[in-house]
C-alpha cells in the first residue's frame, strides 16, 4: 500500500505546475558547478595523498609548511578555482560535459580560429568582394555590369593580387631582402604582368559635340536614309527629299524631292568617289545623280517594290527591295541589270559589299543573313540564328572575312560570322533592338544603334565584345548611323528627328599622322569611277 500512495503522490506533483519539479535532469550551470566541484575534490585528494606521503618519507617534515599549504588549497572556493582550458566558457551553455567525471584532458584542444595577418590583408578589395559576390542576380544594365568588372579590375591592379586570390590572409607574402640579386628571376617575378597585357582605357566623350534639326526623318527600321561621302558631305533623307550638309563649310543644300504627295525616297548611298549618289525610291527606282551639277544622271527600274537598300562594288551597283530580290546593275552598259539574287522570302533591308569586293552580305525581314561569293547568284552561306529582322550588317575593315550582324527587337544579339568557315565565331546579347552597326578603322572596336529602352549608342571592343561606353542623348530609336572620311566622327539619326555628331573614335595627333595617307584615295581609282556615268 504504501507503494501505491508513494506513486499517486509522484503523480500529483507532476501535474501541479505552479511548485518547482522536485525530479527531473538537472540544469546546465548545475552540471557545471558539479563538475568542478569534483575537480576541485579531486585536486585537493591528491595534495592530501601527495602529503602524506611526504610526511612519511621525509625527515624535515615541517607541520608549518603543511598548514599553509592545506589553508591556501581549502579555502578556494569551487567557484574561484583554477579550470582547465577546456572548461573556460563565457556561458554555462557551452560546456560539453566530459565523458569521465574523475580527470580531464591532458593537452587542451587548440581550436580551429586563425587571426588574419592585419598588414598583410587588403581590406579594400575584401570589402568590395563581400559586396558584389552576394546578392546579384544577373540581371543587371550593362552599364552596371561593365562598372563592376572596371572596379574589380582596379582594385586588383592596385593591390598587386590575382583574381583569385583570397580576401584575408593570415600570413605575410614572401618579400625578397633589400639588396637581394635573384638570378632565376622566378620567386618574385612571375607573377607580374608584362606591359602588353595591362588593359589601356582610353577616353570615349559621351556628349554629342553637334545636334542637326532633321524633320520628316522617316521613323522605318526598313530603310537607309543617312549616308557620309568620301568628299566629307552627308547626305540624309527628309521627308520626300534629299538633302547634302557639307561637314567642312556648314552648307546645305536640297539635291532632289519626289514629285508624288504619297512618293518617298527609301535609301541613299554614296559611291566611292564621293561625287555621284544612288538614291533609291518607293516607285522601285534607283536613280543616278551627280551633285555638283544637282543632275540626275540615270532611272534604272527593275524591281517590284520600294528600293530600301543600297551597297556599291566598284562600277556594280547592288538593290535590294521589298519584293526580296536583289538586282545588279552594271552602270557603264545601258541594259544595267545583269543579274538577280533570290536568297530571301521577304524584304531585303541590309546589303553591303566586303571591302576587297570578294563578299556580299544581305540581311532581310525573313530573319536570314545570307552570303554570296562576288557575282554568284546562289549563296555561299545562309545564317539562320537570329530571330527577327536582320537590318544591320557590317564587314570588318581590318579582317576581310569578319561580318557583323543585328537583330531586332526579338533578337537583340550581334553575331560575328567567319565567311571562311561559316561558323559563328561570337554572340552577345545587348537587351535591346540593333537598328545599325559601324565598324572603326582606326580602333578594333564598333559602335551599335539601338531602340527602346534607352535608345541609345553603345561602343564595344572586338573580339572580347566588352561593354565600353553607352552614348545617350536620343530620345527615341537610334536607326541610322554613317561615319566619316576620316573615321573619328559618326552619326546618328533617330526617330526624334535628330541628328547627333559623335567624336567617339577621335585619336591623337601622332596617329592622325600615321593613318592620313590610308585614308586617301588614289588618284588613278578616282578617275576610272568619274567616267562610269557617261550613259544616260
Amino acid at each position: 500500500m504504501s507503494l501505491q500512495f508513494d506513486f499517486e503522490n509522484d503523480v500529483n506533483s507532476l501535474m501541479q505546475l505552479d511548485k518547482p519539479l522536485q525530479s527531473g535532469p538537472a540544469a546546465r550551470w548545475e552540471k557545471k558547478a558539479h563538475e568542478v566541484s569534483q575537480c576541485g575534490n579531486n585536486s585537493l585528494h591528491s595534495l592530501s595523498l601527495n602529503l602524506s606521503h611526504n610526511y612519511h618519507n621525509s625527515s624535515s617534515f615541517s607541520p608549518k609548511r603543511i598548514g599553509l599549504s592545506l589553508s591556501h588549497s581549502v579555502n578556494k572556493t569551487p567557484s574561484s578555482a583554477k579550470t582547465p582550458k577546456a572548461l573556460k566558457t563565457k556561458t554555462p551553455g557551452k560546456l560539453k560535459p566530459s565523458s569521465k567525471n574523475t580527470s580531464l584532458s591532458k593537452t587542451p584542444s587548440r581550436g580551429d580560429r586563425f587571426i588574419p595577418n592585419r598588414q598583410a590583408t587588403n581590406f579594400e578589395l575584401g570589402h568590395y568582394k563581400l559586396l558584389s559576390d552576394g546578392g546579384s542576380d544577373g540581371l543587371g544594365s550593362l552599364a552596371q555590369e561593365d562598372y563592376k568588372r572596371r572596379m574589380s579590375e582596379n582594385l586588383q591592379k592596385a593591390s598587386g593580387v590575382s583574381e583569385n586570390e583570397r580576401i584575408l590572409a593570415f600570413k605575410a607574402k614572401p618579400t625578397a631582402a633589400e639588396g637581394f640579386q635573384n638570378n632565376a628571376k622566378v620567386l618574385y617575378s612571375s607573377a607580374k604582368k608584362l606591359n602588353s597585357d595591362q588593359r589601356k582605357v582610353r577616353h570615349i566623350p559621351t556628349t554629342a559635340v553637334r545636334v542637326l534639326d532633321a524633320p520628316d526623318l522617316g521613323n522605318d527600321f526598313y530603310l537607309n536614309l543617312l549616308d557620309w561621302s568620301s568628299t566629307n558631305n552627308l547626305a540624309a533623307v527628309l521627308g520626300r527629299s534629299v538633302y547634302i550638309w557639307n561637314a567642312s563649310t556648314g552648307d546645305i543644300n536640297m539635291l532632289m524631292s519626289m514629285e508624288g504627295s504619297d512618293d518617298y525616297v527609301s535609301s541613299v548611298k554614296w559611291v566611292r568617289d564621293g561625287q555621284h549618289i544612288a538614291i533609291g525610291n518607293s516607285n522601285a527606282e534607283v536613280q543616278l545623280w551627280d551633285i555638283n551639277e544637282s543632275k540626275r544622271l540615270r532611272n534604272m527600274k527593275s524591281h517590284a517594290g520600294r528600293v530600301s537598300s543600297l551597297t556599291w562594288n566598284d562600277y556594280v551597283l547592288s538593290s535590294g527591295s521589298q519584293d526580296g530580290f536583289i538586282h545588279h546593275h552594271d552602270v557603264r552598259v545601258q541594259n544595267h541589270h545583269v543579274s538577280t539574287l533570290s536568297g530571301h522570302s521577304q524584304e531585303v533591308c541590309g546589303l553591303e559589299w566586303s571591302k576587297d569586293g570578294k563578299y556580299l552580305a544581305s540581311g532581310g525581314n525573313d530573319n536570314i543573313v545570307n552570303v554570296y561569293n562576288e557575282m554568284e547568284t546562289k549563296p555561299l552561306y545562309s545564317f539562320t540564328d537570329h530571330q527577327s529582322a536582320v537590318k544591320a550588317v557590317a564587314w570588318c575593315p581590318w579582317q576581310a572575312n569578319l561580318l557583323a550582324t543585328g537583330g531586332g527587337s526579338a533578337d537583340r544579339h550581334i553575331r560575328f560570322w567567319n565567311c571562311h568557315s561559316g561558323v559563328c565565331v561570337k554572340a552577345v546579347d545587348t537587351k535591346s533592338q540593333v537598328c545599325a552597326i559601324k565598324w572603326s578603322t582606326h580602333y578594333k572596336e564598333l559602335v551599335s544603334s539601338h531602340g527602346y529602352a534607352h535608345n541609345q549608342l553603345t561602343i564595344w571592343s572586338y573580339p572580347s565584345m566588352q561593354w565600353m561606353q553607352d552614348l545617350l542623348g536620343h530620345t527615341s530609336r537610334v536607326l541610322y548611323l554613317a561615319i566619316s572620311p576620316d573615321g573619328q566622327t559618326v552619326c546618328s539619326g533617330a526617330a526624334d528627328e535628330t541628328l547627333r555628331l559623335w567624336e567617339c573614335f577621335a585619336i591623337s595627333p601622332e596617329q592622325k599622322r600615321k593613318s592620313k595617307n590610308s585614308n586617301k584615295l588614289g588618284s588613278s581609282a578616282n578617275s576610272k569611277i568619274n567616267t562610269l556615268f557617261s550613259i544616260r
